[in-house]
């Protein structure tokens, strides 16, 4: 007679059923574990990014005063008109007369120039746009003897607090006590929701303006 074997059972104890789905609340766990950090990475990342970004617009900004500053120098009466040099905010002025072949007075070049330079600034720095204006204290013929140059470009920042704005807008300057104030006087001050870089050029020519009494002369070296 034959005689077949029934296999056993096991029936789980009450620890075993506890156990049950433990390995997957362990991995549930882990993977909000691990997108937490990975969440925290990106920040930094993107903090970093934002970081650098900041110093390339600022690296940009001065190297386009500086550009300002060289045209100037190649124009050999730019002190005698300082004024032309100046522009406020908004669009580039008309240039006049073509001035890339030579040909023009002190004057047409200046203008030319300044055409120039401002649409350089809107297509380097996004959104730019320049504020060019006599250095307050300067605004006398006689004693002009630097330029005012304020850049501004869109902001790219997450903080949009004054306090973390003032520090990071060259346009302020900290008193000994640590207070801020302007750096240009109140027709020049930084947009709204634009970063900015405030930098003074000195600017050379070869006639320099002296006071006379009531008239002002210009002596020109070599004339």
């Amino acid at each position: 007679m034959r005689t077949e074997l029934t296999p056993m059972t096991t029936i789980p104890s009450a620890t075993q059923r506890r156990q049950r789905g433990f390995s997957l609340i362990e991995s549930m766990v882990a993977l909000v574990v691990a997108a937490l950090g990975i969440l925290g990475i990106l920040g930094v990342q993107m903090r970093t990014l934002t970081d650098t970004q900041t110093s390339v617009r600022r690296a940009q900004a001065v190297r386009l005063i500086e550009d300002l500053g060289e045209r100037m120098k190649v124009n050999p009466n730019a002190l005698m008109i300082l004024g032309s040099y100046t522009s406020t905010w908004g669009a580039a002025p008309a240039a006049g007369k073509d001035c890339g072949g030579g040909g023009c007075n002190p004057a047409e070049l200046a203008a030319y120039d300044l055409a120039q330079w401002k649409l350089l600034v809107q297509t380097t720095l996004p959104l730019g746009d320049a504020d060019v204006f006599l250095a307050p204290g300067e605004t006398a013929a006689t004693n002009r003897r630097q330029l005012g140059v304020m850049l501004s470009w869109r902001e790219n920042e997450r903080d949009s607090s004054t306090a973390f704005k003032n520090d990071l807008d060259a346009t302020k300057v900290r008193a000994g006590d640590g207070s801020l104030s302007d750096g240009a006087d109140s027709a020049n001050r930084c947009p709204a929701d634009r970063t900015c870089h405030l930098q003074y050029i000195p600017v050379a020519a070869r006639c320099a303006p002296y006071g006379t009494g009531a008239a002002v002369q210009y002596f020109c070296p070599g004339a």
